[in-house]
């Protein structure tokens, strides 16, 4: 249950239960830590009295609380013979004598670093002492819960760090549009106005130069709870990176003058002074708004000309906040410009690929290397593909582009089996609007056949975020595509999952972590936690787990200690040309 996500109440329900089955006259109980660390809530007890699990259900740990509020604040086993004798049970016999029970051997559930996670209970009606049987069930419960819990802490921790901002805490771009789509549906309804508002810090890589980046963490997150502060439950205060803010006024009324005095407010409350150590900053911010729907229909419209008003902002001196209006964005006319030298480009063959090889890491044998598209423009030189894939997604051009990309990695694979190479796998990226595509798989099956190459040699990446659009859809075509006899692999792990108990219902044979995991993976012990647990899960699924971005040792020695299949990254090479993989794996020639 627990390897495959089952809820945490199931698993210590079914776990008590277990216990029970095993013991003549027991009532097993877990109670769990609250994230305060000061509270124990209910966890399961599927036997006790309901009356009296709700009446101990947020109780406070202490040196004379029972024998689980003990055992807690002790951090060590609390055994009582009899509850209605011990001065531990002083201040809750009245409240246990109503249901009968009169010794409970309470032991704290431990993590593996030592944290207390929760409590362990055996209840009885008898006055007694447990037996030896009955204490080595203790240790095995307990142990059986500890990983229960830490698994259920790892998954959360995973799901929060996908969508909220490690430094802020504040949701991050990924649940953005989640949020600014729900706004907009609701303003549809009820003739209202969702206000976007873009904010960014002035002058902020001053900071960060002459007072260090540990002043500029604590600048943002202040700036980060005052805003927060500003705004009311329904709205949203978003950290998309660096120091650059959004905020989305839900449910604002169709009077700019009203929403001006919430602005003023955002405004006043960031232009407060921050002490940072011994000094004390003003800092102030260049604020862009776009009001739904006079401003744009959808979010991706309403986030572009909140941005271009915020460089109005800017020009206009900073400090300041500035409604757009169509003439500030002159963005529009560089977005142009750049689809249609997109569309010159896949005419003109200006794209290139290159290739990263990925290494076994327990043999250092390059098994599969992944295909990674470049623009070779004729003005601006080589041009990376952060730069164009976004207006290629917009505009619908990543199909043709992603169609070329696949015959591409499909025909030069096949080059290399036929120059002699020892056969490997090519993994091509699938974006959001190729993956919805109707005749995608016709489009793979094409690819193959024009190239020769064997379906089981190509391997399609697809994202989190990508799959769980559409989960019905996603596993159909996916199992098409199996059935092919062509792999697939989930890219960015970690950064865009929802559930991850849906993970097993996918035909996946591998996992990535992505790379935002694996950067502090060496020192950090948060990314270590997610790493080793999405390495735990993956295998458990029995999928295959590479990390991608490992350019260091200590990178690669966590990864071997944690059991990490393979990896991906500059440690051991950066993307390079058909002919420099062609060298390196055939280094005689």
């Amino acid at each position: 249950m627990i390897a495959m996500s089952a809820p945490l109440e199931d698993v210590l329900d079914r776990l008590m239960r277990l216990v029970e089955s095993q013991l003549t006259g027991i009532f097993g109980s877990v109670l769990l830590l609250d994230k305060h660390g000061s509270h124990l809530r209910h966890g399961a007890a599927p036997s006790l009295e309901k009356g009296y699990t709700n009446a101990i259900d947020g109780v406070a740990i202490g040196p004379k609380v029972g024998s689980c509020g003990t055992a807690v604040y002790r951090r060590e086993p609390v055994i009582v013979a009899d509850v209605m004798q011990d001065p531990l049970w002083e201040d809750y016999r009245e409240l246990v004598a109503v249901y009968g029970y009169r010794s409970c051997w309470s032991t704290p559930i431990l993590s593996h670093q030592g944290a207390v996670l929760g409590v362990f209970a055996m209840y009885s009606m008898t006055v007694r002492l447990p037996v030896e049987a009955e204490t080595r069930l203790i240790d095995f419960t307990t142990r059986i819960g500890g990983i229960a819990i830490e698994r259920k802490l790892a998954e959360d921790q995973i799901h929060f760090m996908a969508n909220h901002d490690v430094l802020t805490g504040l949701p991050n771009r990924a649940l953005l549009e989640d949020r600014l789509s729900q706004a907009i549906l609701y303003a549809q309804r009820y003739d209202r106005w969702v206000t976007l508002v873009f904010v960014d810090l002035d002058n902020f890589k001053l900071v960060n130069d002459t007072l260090g980046h540990n002043a500029g963490d604590e600048l943002l997150r202040t700036v980060a709870s005052r805003m927060v502060e500003c705004v009311r439950a329904t709205d949203t205060v978003v950290r998309l990176g660096g120091d650059e803010f959004v905020i989305v006024l839900f449910d604002q009324p169709t009077d700019v003058d009203l929403i001006s005095q919430s602005l003023q407010k955002i405004r006043a409350a960031i232009a407060e002074p921050v002490h940072l150590g011994e000094h004390q900053l003003r800092t102030t911010a260049s604020i862009g708004i776009a009001n739904y729907p006079k401003d744009g229909a959808s979010p991706e419209t309403l986030l572009a000309n909140a941005d271009a008003a915020m460089y109005r902002a800017k020009e206009f001196g900073r400090d300041n906040f500035q409604f757009y209006a169509p003439e500030f964005n002159s963005k529009a006319h560089e977005k142009f410009v750049l689809q249609e030298e997109l569309r010159n480009a896949l005419a003109a063959s200006e794209f290139a690929l290159l290739y990263q090889p990925q290494v076994d890491l327990r043999s250092g044998r390059v098994f599969a290397v992944e295909a990674l598209i470049r623009w070779n423009h004729p003005t601006l030189g080589v041009v990376a593909p952060t730069s164009f894939i976004p207006t290629a997604e917009e505009t619908g051009l990543i199909v043709p582009i992603g169609d070329w990309v696949l015959h591409e990695a499909c025909r030069q694979n096949k080059a290399w089996q036929d120059a002699g190479l020892p056969p490997m796998t090519v993994c091509v990226n699938v974006s959001a609007r190729q993956f919805r595509e109707k005749n995608l798989v016709g489009r793979v099956v094409n690819a193959l056949q024009e190239s020769g190459l064997e379906a089981s040699y190509l391997e399609l990446e697809l994202t989190e975020s990508l799959i769980m659009q559409d989960i019905e859809l996603a596993v159909a075509t996916m199992n098409e595509l199996q059935h092919l006899g062509v792999q697939i692999s989930i890219d960015d792990f970690g950064t865009g999952y929802s559930s991850l108990s849906a993970l097993k219902t996918f035909p996946v044979a591998r996992l990535k972590i992505d790379k935002s995991f694996i950067n502090d993976v060496a020192d950090d012990e948060n990314d270590q936690a997610v790493a080793s647990a999405v390495i735990s899960l993956g295998q458990k699924l029995n999928m295959r787990v590479i990390a991608e971005g490992v350019e260091t040792d200590d990178q690669v020695a966590f990864l071997l200690k944690n059991n990490c299949d393979e990896m991906q990254g500059y440690h051991f090479s950066k993307p390079v040309s058909a002919r420099d993989i062609e060298t390196l794996l055939n280094p005689k020639d």
